[in-house]
């Protein structure tokens, strides 16, 4: 079931209330520090389950409270920022695009992680290839189809290039053998294993590579930039 259209302020103001009570989860100092977390080691080398986590068998679904109706005929990934090769795609063009299968777990700021979800979809790294970002590119900002309900702000989160860029950051249109559900992000999603959840963009229509950082929709509302699971990296302050 969708979020009713106020879910954004519910959630902005959880966030705050989160961010006045734990002050050790806010703008979080992880360089050279030890990884936490449960359980045996993942194939990353990291506890399987991040510290504050705890494992479910379901697919929670959050949203906005906007579940974008795409056509695939007319569906279109757009490509471009500081990049020396912009394009955009059809479905079809991405689809014709190298197709890896991968297996990973998924983790949601709102403390749930779900073990090994099956995938099918194109690396990242396959596109940022394609684009030739520029040497001043440094981070990637991604846009869905949705947006806030009421308004035409768009969904947008950002990420480092350096993380976007690693090998099971996919943009994924199967799970577990099958579509991907449209609640989840169907057609098309991007998923960040190492990362909280929200930095995958569902229904993602747009990746821009920027030369500084610019915070996206939930990171103006108060999430962490960085969004670094095994180390609580849950809320952040303004700059």
């Amino acid at each position: 079931m969708a979020d009713t259209p106020d879910i954004v302020e519910r959630r902005r103001r959880y966030i705050q209330r989160q961010i006045a009570l734990n002050k050790g989860d806010v703008n979080v100092r992880f360089r050279g520090q030890p990884p936490q977390g449960n359980g045996a080691a993942n194939r990353h080398g990291l506890p399987r389950l991040p510290v504050g986590q705890h494992e479910v068998r379901n697919w929670p679904v959050l949203d906005l409270g906007d579940l974008p109706d795409i056509d695939l005929q007319t569906w279109r990934l757009e490509v471009g920022g500081l990049v020396e090769h912009p394009f955009t795609l059809t479905w079809d063009e991405f689809m014709a695009l190298p197709q890896v299968d991968d297996v990973s777990d998924f983790h949601c700021v709102t403390t749930w992680s779900r073990y090994d979800n099956h995938w099918r979809g194109v690396r990242f790294s396959t596109l940022a290839e394609m684009a030739v970002p520029k040497e001043e590119a440094t981070v990637v900002l991604c846009t869905g189809y949705d947006q806030m309900p009421g308004s035409d702000i768009p969904y947008t989160t950002n990420l480092p290039l350096e993380r976007a860029i690693e090998d099971d950051v996919l943009l994924v249109h199967t799970w577990e053998g099958r579509p991907l559900p449209h609640e989840h992000g169907g057609p098309l999603r991007m998923i960040t294993p190492k990362l909280y959840a929200w930095k995958g963009t569902k229904w993602i229509r747009k990746i821009e590579f920027l030369p500084r950082n610019q915070r996206g929709f939930w990171e103006l509302r108060g999430y962490s930039n960085s969004a670094e699971p095994w180390f609580n990296d849950r809320y952040s302050t303004p700059e």
